[in-house]
Order: C-alpha cells, then structure tokens, then sequence
C-alpha cells in the first residue's frame, strides 16, 4: 500500500461523450497527419498509401474483412511563379483561413511539412473551430439534397 499513498488520487471520471467541435478537430487532425505524411513520402521520392478495411461478402454469404489502399488527394499545387500553394479541406469543402483567404503560399517543397504540422498544432488547439464548423455545415447541407 505505501506505492499508493504517493500517488495523488481523485475523483475525475472520464467524459463518455465528445462534443462536436473536439470530433471536428480530431477529424481534421487526422487528415493533416494523411497530408503529411504523403508529403515526406513526395519528397522522398517514394509513394503513400493508406489502408482501409471492407467488409466482403463472398458466394456463400460469409462475410470477411478486406484491406484496400485508399487514395489520398494532395492539398498542395505549384503556382505560376513557381511556387508551392495549398489548401486546407473538411472533406470536399476548402476551409477559409481568413477572410477571402483559403490558400498557403510556400517557397520550396521544404516548407510544406513544417506547414503543415503548424496547422495541425492550431487545429488541435481550436484556432480553427469557427472555420471548421462552417464548412461542416456547408457539407452536411450537400446531403441533404
């Protein structure tokens, strides 16, 4: 028991529901993480894939699980001048980081995964919230057609 008595004790107890805006940043988060990750494999020169499972169902009505690569877009582009341009996307829409603003500007191709990291850092820190919730509500409006 004394290995106990040096631990501070108390009585949180865990959330068992997340809010909508902390689901929306982890969403996003995990998409940034995607982008940067195809963008060290980019300047590496090599490829990057993501696996997803589906379930299958065979002849017989047995079902079993799949893997298959899923394709993962780029959000950056070269500009005219030769520079490198992104965006940031919550599924098809392109978020707007500033007021008639939605794209990066970046010099090199070096650029691109310090960007990004420091995006997702305010993303994760709910600097983006407001934004994030507009264009999910833009989204969710595209169903509803």
């Amino acid at each position: 028991m004394s290995a106990l008595t040096t631990l501070k004790l108390s009585t949180a107890k865990k959330s068992q529901a997340m809010t909508p805006a902390v689901h929306r940043r982890l969403k996003l988060g995990k998409k940034i993480w995607e982008q940067i990750e195809l963008a060290k494999a980019t300047s590496a020169g090599g490829t990057y894939t993501v696996r997803r499972f589906k379930t299958v169902r065979d002849e017989e009505g047995n079902s079993r699980s799949v893997e298959l690569p899923k394709k993962v877009r780029q959000w950056w582009w070269n500009t005219v001048d030769g520079k490198l341009a992104m965006n940031i996307r919550y599924g098809a829409r392109v978020i707007e980081l500033a007021k008639g603003k939605s794209s990066i500007e970046m010099a090199t191709m070096d650029d691109l995964v310090p960007t990004l990291e420091l995006i997702k850092k305010a993303v994760e820190a709910g600097e983006l919230d407001g934004q994030i919730e507009a264009a999910s509500i833009k989204l969710r409006e595209g169903f509803g057609k």
